[in-house]
Order: C-alpha cells, then structure tokens, then sequence
C-alpha cells in the first residue's frame, strides 16, 4: 500500500511520462519551439504577455473513493475499540489535461501527441513509476531535485498491490464549462482522464491473532428441528398426558420432528438443559422441568449443535421454533396467623403460603379465596347460597442486596367473612391448580375440596 504522498506522486509520474513523450516524438522540432510540461492550476497558466509559451497541463480537478475497494478491511475495530486492521484509502484521481498554443495550431498538436501517450500507456507500470520517482544521482556540479519532490520516492506508489490504470472519461459541454467557469479563466482545448486506484494505507500497529494451523471442511444437511406440542409426565413411568397441569417437578415431553441432533440441548426459559442419550429420538424429547425456573409463561427450544475439530467441540448449530407452556405454581402448605375481627363479624388475618417453584423478588402474586359450599342436599337449603370469593395482593417484597426467590410467601387478608375457603396463588398470572375429590362414593365426589383455609 501507499502513503499520503501517493496522490502526488501519481501526478508527477503522468508529467513525467508526457514530457519523456514529447521529448521522443521531438514535438518542438514539429512546432519550431520550446514546449513545456505543467502540473499547475489552470489560473496560474499565463496564456498572455511576453512569457506565454506552448505547454500542456496536467491538473488534478477531483478526487472520489473508489467504490471496488472502499469496504476492504472493514470492520477496522473490534467492540472494545481496539485496532484490527488498516483499511486502505482507495481513491479515484480526476484530472484534465490542457493544451496551450502560443502559436496558431500549438495547442491542437500538444493535445494530440498528449492524448496518444495516455492512449498507448494504460497503465503506469511498477519499473516505470520507480523510474519516475528515483531520485537522480548526483554528479559534480548538479543540483538534484527540490527536497520536496524527493520525498515522493518515498511514496511506494509502485508497490501498491493494485496497479495504476489510465482511463480516458467523458464530460458533457455543461460539465466542462462550469468547470471552467469555476476556474475563472478562458477555456482551452482539454480531455479528461481518471487514474485508478490509488491505496493508501495507515502504518498503526494492529492487532493480529495467530494463523489457523489447519482447516477442516464439514457438509451437514440442513434439519432443521420443529416442535409440534407440549406434553407433561408427573413422573417417570407415569402417563404422558397433553392438557394437565404443568408443575415444578413435573417432565416436560416435546414431540415433534427431526429432534434428534449430533449435540441435543433444549432451553426452557433461558436455562440450558441436556437430556439424557435414552430420552432423546426423532419425535420426542423428555426433561426434567429445572428446578431454579420460575413460575409463569415459559419459552422452549430444541438445539442442535454440530461437532466440530479435534477433539470435537460443540459449535452453533439449528435451532428449532419457539414453544410456550405455563409452569403453575403449587402450594405446599397453608396457614392463617393472627385472625382478627371487626364490628362488623369480618376477618383479618395473615395467610402464610409455601409455594413450589420459589417466586421472583420482582414476581406479581396474588391470593385468591372462594368460600367452600358444603354438599348438595336434597332439597336445598334456602337462604343467601352465593359463595364468597376475595383476591389479595401480596406486598412488594423489600428489595435487600437482593433477597432472591423464596418459596415463603406472607400475605395480609381483611374484610373476609368466617368461613372454610379454597386457595389459589396467582405467579405473574400462573395459577395454582386446585385437588378435586376422587371418590365416586363422597357426597363431594369430583368437586374441588384442597388446599384450603379456615376463617377464623
């Protein structure tokens, strides 16, 4: 890659090669004067007076990124801000090439043998540009080139990976004469020409991570894993049953298809778990609900990573659909601290609930009561029969340096009416499943009959 001196070496390189030109084709013998070669602002050409003189000029009018290179290298930083690359500069130089006649035709003849050079030398060679860029040697008496024109030599303009390439361009006659007028000064026969590219490159340490000793090469067809539905088993052995109730403690079964990967993991609400080799086939996967996954809306999907190296090592693989199932919170215990009534006949008290999975300190619960009715009799009893319901909200619990999940929950009640009730504990809207009465022969048989409570 080049440095910051590539743009004007390119335009000392292209003078040169016009002038070394016009030398060999004896163009001042063909116009019986002398000719020079510029690299000047057209408005520092002086056209008039007694110094005006035949000369072509080479002017570079405009520079624009080079659209082929301008993303390589990228990204040049890592997250953290750190140098990875540099990313070259690649360039595209516009230049106009102008003839001046001090005599009649001198302008049409320069412009012809300047634009049969361009033609015949469409790329500017890597010898060529050394050539023009080396600085002179020295002899006795001879001056050499200014400083500044021997820093170029510095330029490394001829080992840029990308050779310099001369193309001729197109303006419309609009484009050229707001051009001229730009440069205030009278118009003159011109072409226009585009060198490209031109990299430039930054020389900052990079950082830069170890060569890869060897490559393997792995083709695996795409499979991708789909889950169809979620499925419960109380516990091993027991029926797998597609709408009961899903607990803590429970197993989760996924049926679907193509779930059986080279490395099978299944997340469930963001917990990774592995299911054992006997557990796993293409229509089913079984797993143990984790322990630490609390109670709500949970999300399920399949992973298949792929091995991969030596030794393997799992890497990313396929992931299958998302599928969701409510983990229900169960009670475990029940209690009524400190019952306490009012003028009225009505209760308040302290409910302390033992919950299974433990709630979140930022999990919403709420108590739910509805009164017990006793059995139907015949005939029925008259009178006011509605049974009670109320909902409690637990408090906010105190935030420590954080309490954490807790399976202990204490939940003020008030207002309530003396009575056997039935519990529910709502968990970010996942309800308790409530026990009905297996017994064919109770009067309450297939009615809900626990957990509950007495008031007082």
């Amino acid at each position: 890659m080049s440095t910051a001196l590539a743009i004007a070496s390119v335009t000392a390189v292209l003078r040169d090669l016009l002038n070394n030109g016009l030398i060999d084709h004896d163009v001042t013998g063909v116009i019986g004067g002398n000719v020079t070669v510029t690299a000047l602002p057209p408005d520092r050409i002086e056209t008039t007076g007694p110094n005006a003189q035949s000369q072509l000029n080479l002017f570079l009018y405009q520079v624009t990124p080079n659209q082929g290179w301008r993303n390589v290298g990228l990204p040049s930083r890592d997250t953290r801000g750190e140098r990875l690359s540099n990313p070259p500069l690649a360039l595209d130089l516009q230049y106009l090439m102008t003839a001046y006649g001090a005599e009649e035709l001198h302008g049409e003849i320069l412009l012809g043998y300047g634009m049969q050079l361009l033609h015949e030398t469409p790329v500017l060679t890597r010898a060529a540009i050394r050539t023009s860029l080396a600085p002179p040697t020295r002899v006795l008496g001879g001056g050499g080139l200014p400083p500044a024109m021997a820093a170029l030599f510095t330029s490394e303009l001829a080992e840029q990976v990308e050779q310099i390439k001369i193309i001729p361009q197109t303006l419309s006659t609009e484009e050229v004469s707001k051009l001229w007028a730009a440069f205030q000064v009278k118009y003159r026969p011109t072409a226009t020409y585009q060198a490209s590219v031109v990299l430039i490159e930054s020389r900052r340490s990079t950082k830069s991570a170890l060569p890869v000793r060897a490559r393997n090469i792995y083709v695996i067809p795409f499979r991708q894993p789909i889950i169809e539905q979620l499925r419960s088993q109380a516990q091993a052995g027991d029926p797998i049953v597609a709408d009961q109730p899903i607990l803590a403690g429970y197993r989760l079964v996924i049926v679907g298809k193509q779930l059986r990967g080279e490395d099978t993991l299944v997340n469930v609400g963001g917990i990774e778990v592995t299911p054992a080799a006997g557990d796993v086939s293409e229509t089913q996967i079984t797993i143990l609900i984790p322990a630490t996954l609390s109670a709500g809306v949970q999300g399920v999907q399949v992973i298949q990573r792929t091995l991969m190296g030596l030794p393997p090592t799992p890497h990313r693989g396929v992931e299958s659909n998302v599928a969701a199932f409510v983990l229900r919170p169960r009670i475990e215990a029940l209690g009524v601290d400190n019952p306490q009534s009012d003028p009225s006949g009505l209760f308040s008290a302290t409910v302390n609930v033992t919950v299974s999975p433990a709630v979140g300190e930022t999990q919403r619960v709420v108590l739910l009561l509805n009164e017990l009715m006793p059995a139907l009799v015949s005939p029925p009893v008259t009178g006011d029969s509605t049974p009670l319901a109320y909902s409690f909200n637990a408090p906010s619990r105190v935030l420590l340096s954080p309490p954490g999940p807790t399976e202990h929950l204490t939940i003020p009640i008030s207002g309530v009416r003396a009575g056997i009730y039935l519990v529910r504990v709502q968990v970010d809207g996942a309800e308790s499943p409530l026990i009905a009465d297996p017994n064919p022969a109770s009067p309450t048989f297939n009615r809900y009959i626990d957990p509950k409570v007495t008031i007082p």
